[in-house]
């Protein structure tokens, strides 16, 4: 009997023994600094001239280790290698697949801290984030696989006299996952494992910054049995082989997350059909939000303030859910600001293998990108904390909250991705509404009410796809918060949910006579 999903618990780093264990891993972890690893096309692992080399966002300096760069050669070999193991890939059972990765789960899990340590130094992740950031790889696996018991016998259809009809679900073929940095192990295994446990196969490219935290799932795949060629490590420049990737003739679905801007040119290149392509390819991109946390007047101002401040600065703000703007009743604004500025002065930012609340940003161009920013909000409203940056060391920046903004500010409208949350007053609930729908992303946001009315109102008006009462907008739980955002934040299929498999299958009807 199968063991019903539920998520993996977060360790609790309270206690002194999992301190002491998670400060080992910290310290093993440095033992492969400076490891070269390979590409890994068809099982074979391939060893090339050309370099990623990932270095400590903390510690610039500090290189964490090289990893080969795939070239347009080798794309074409991995995707010649997919296509035959989709072969027999996609005649296994559906439940010995599930049941394959249900054991790559339980690999990881006795393994987490390894994982988790790895990207304290590879991603600057503070430990939390870094423990919650592997389990959410774990819960991603565990969900799909049993998702894919529930989908392995298709769904009843009615019959007619001397008919009988069947409907079920079979794979569609190689495909290409692009993966994102911010969430390197969780985001980078969901969207690898959940097309391969459906029956597919895919070309893995990491993002550059963090190619060995997607190196270490390459492992664990290997080691729990996986089929050659199944999943392909392709690490690479996304200028070589990007576009090449999502053209390429034999892609039948690219799942993306990242920028706005690249999510669309995947988009627009995908809609092309390449010569030799007798399909449609499939896409399924996640492109960012600019979040919003409402607070009303009859509100709970510490829960408000709470969830403001750490939907703001959880890992430096870097998350597409993060919370970037705070809209609050002209009745409350004051008091709110003032519990936010209070509970931003407590937190810590450094190296996070020192247990600090916040660590680093993940590289130079996000660092200036940041850095820009918030001169840019020094323009358009009033800087209360924050704003100073540092990159002598590491990439540096302390959390920033900037008051007065109009609604139609650059900071108020544009994705910064880091520590910078912008505070605007609204006169009525109506208005407040109106301010958090007028960006181009729908992705997460939040009212904190007392008002059941209000409440009410918001699920209907308030157009995101993930919506919180009463709490922050960040930290979506597979299984139990399906993620994924409407607008210009992507194409909404939506994470952990009962549906995401079924973008990776096609629906199959036999109908027979008697």
């Amino acid at each position: 009997m199968v063991v019903p999903y539920h998520a993996e618990p977060a360790t609790d780093f309270t206690k002194e023994e999992n301190k002491k264990a998670f400060r080992e891993a910290l310290e093993q972890a440095k033992n492969d600094f400076g490891v070269e690893r390979p590409i890994i096309v068809g099982g074979e692992h391939i060893e090339t001239e050309d370099k990623i080399t990932s270095y400590n966002p903390s510690d610039k300096e500090q290189v964490i280790g090289h990893v080969s760069k795939a070239t347009v050669k080798h794309i074409d070999q991995a995707m010649e290698a997919a296509e035959e193991a989709f072969e027999s890939w996609s005649e296994w059972d559906p439940k010995e697949r599930a049941e394959l990765f249900i054991r790559v789960a339980a690999i990881i899990r006795r393994r987490k801290h390894e994982f988790s340590a790895l990207m304290v130094h590879e991603a600057g992740k503070p430990w939390n984030e870094a423990d919650g950031d592997t389990n959410e790889g774990i819960d991603f696996i565990e969900y799909y696989a049993r998702s894919m018991m529930e989908l392995a016998d298709g769904k009843p259809t009615l019959d007619r006299e001397g008919e009988h009809n069947r409907y079920f679900y079979q794979p569609m073929g190689p495909g290409v996952t692009i993966t994102p940095w911010n969430f390197p192990f969780a985001i980078m295994t969901g969207t690898t494992v959940a097309p391969v446990i459906a029956g597919n196969t895919v070309l893995l490219k990491p993002a550059r910054d963090t190619p060995l935290i997607a190196y270490k799932l390459m492992e664990v795949l290997e080691e729990a049995g996986l089929p050659k060629g199944v999943v392909n490590f392709v690490p690479g420049d996304a200028s070589v082989i990007g576009d090449y990737m999502v053209d390429h003739h034999k892609t039948h679905f690219i799942t993306f997350t990242g920028s706005k801007a690249t999510g669309l040119r995947i988009n627009e290149r995908a809609a092309v059909v390449q010569e030799g392509q007798d399909f449609l390819k499939r896409v399924i991109t996640e492109m960012g939000g600019k979040d919003t946390i409402i607070v009303d007047k009859d509100a709970d101002l510490d829960l408000a303030a709470d969830a403001i401040v750490n939907s703001a600065f959880g890992f430096s703000g870097q998350k597409c859910s993060a919370g970037s703007r705070a809209v609050i009743h002209k009745d409350v604004y004051d008091e709110v600001l003032k519990k936010s500025i209070e509970l931003t002065e407590e937190l810590t930012v450094g190296n996070p293998v020192d247990e600090t609340y916040m660590g680093p940003v993940i590289s130079k161009k996000q660092f200036d990108t940041i850095s820009e920013y918030i001169e840019i909000g020094k323009e358009e409203g009033v800087l209360k904390i924050g704003g100073e940056v540092d990159d002598s060391k590491g990439y540096f920046i302390q959390p920033t909250i900037f008051a007065d903004l109009d609604p139609k500010a650059r900071i108020m409208q544009e994705e910064i991705f880091g520590p910078v949350v912008a505070f605007a007053k609204a006169e009525d609930f109506d208005e407040m509404l109106k301010i958090a729908n007028n960006t181009e992303y729908g992705l997460t946001g939040a009212v904190i009410t007392n008002t059941r009315e209000h409440w009410h109102i918001a699920c209907r008006k308030f157009n995101v796809g993930n919506l919180y009462l009463n709490r922050g907008c960040t930290s979506a739980v597979v299984g139990y918060h399906p993620f994924g955002g409407f607008k210009m934040s992507g194409t909404d299929q939506k994470t952990g949910s009962p549906d995401y498999l079924l973008n990776f299958l096609e629906q199959k009807v036999v109908s027979e006579m008697f």
